[in-house]
């Protein structure tokens, strides 16, 4: 006797969860995690509300999910440029530009870094966003400081990597917090071009 293949039970899912995430992300990076409401959620999303506590669970777990994807996200793109094996210099001033250019976007104005832009006010109050925010910093840090040992000839005299790395990071998170404030691109550019004056020393002559 042929046996019938078993269905599989409940209705499939007719959406992408990672399409809905990138929604959802987009709704609390313009409007902040205190002042965005289920609402808010449901009209960008295209989900109700069922459907979206089914998905991903409350606004906080949702807000937590999409912190989380922005760190991974940001943490691989900032290894792999590290890792391109370019004079130091070179690859420093190619960061700090394009971050420029990815913090000036935004669909209402320039919106910075997610995690810099909405979890320092949530961190105050909130462990779980704290502890991420934290985790952030730190793997901006370390991913730094692993380049900078790599390449610590090309450090400025008296500049250790332990030194460098949180000073790089430091200009990473403010281009960020500046951008979120509308300051223009030169502007927010000539800091990084600063920023990697100090770290490698006063650029050679040609």
């Amino acid at each position: 006797m042929v046996q019938k293949e078993a269905k599989p039970r409940g209705r499939p899912r007719s959406f992408d969860p990672d399409e809905v995430l990138d929604r959802a992300r987009a709704v609390f990076w313009n409007l902040g995690y205190a002042a965005t409401s289920l609402d808010d959620l449901a009209a960008a999303t295209g989900l109700n509300r069922p459907s979206l506590y089914a998905a991903f669970g409350d606004k906080h777990a949702l807000y937590m999910a999409a912190l989380d994807r922005s760190r991974r996200e940001a943490g691989a793109a900032l290894s792999a440029a590290l890792a391109t094996e370019i004079p130091l210099r070179q690859i420093l001033q190619v960061i700090f530009d394009r971050t420029v250019d990815i913090y000036r976007a935004g669909e209402v104005g320039q919106r910075g870094c997610f995690l810099i832009g909405t979890a320092v006010t949530q961190a105050v109050d909130d462990p779980a966003a704290r502890d991420l925010l934290s985790r952030f910093i730190a793997e901006t840090d370390a991913a730094f400081t692993a380049r900078f040992q790599r390449s610590a000839a090309e450090l400025a005299p008296g500049i250790t990597p332990a030194v460098a790395g949180p000073m790089a990071s430091a200009t990473f998170h403010t281009l960020a917090v500046r951008a979120r404030t509308g300051v223009g691109g030169p502007e927010l550019k000539a800091i990084g071009r600063g920023a990697v004056a100090l770290i490698c020393g006063p650029a050679p002559h040609a």
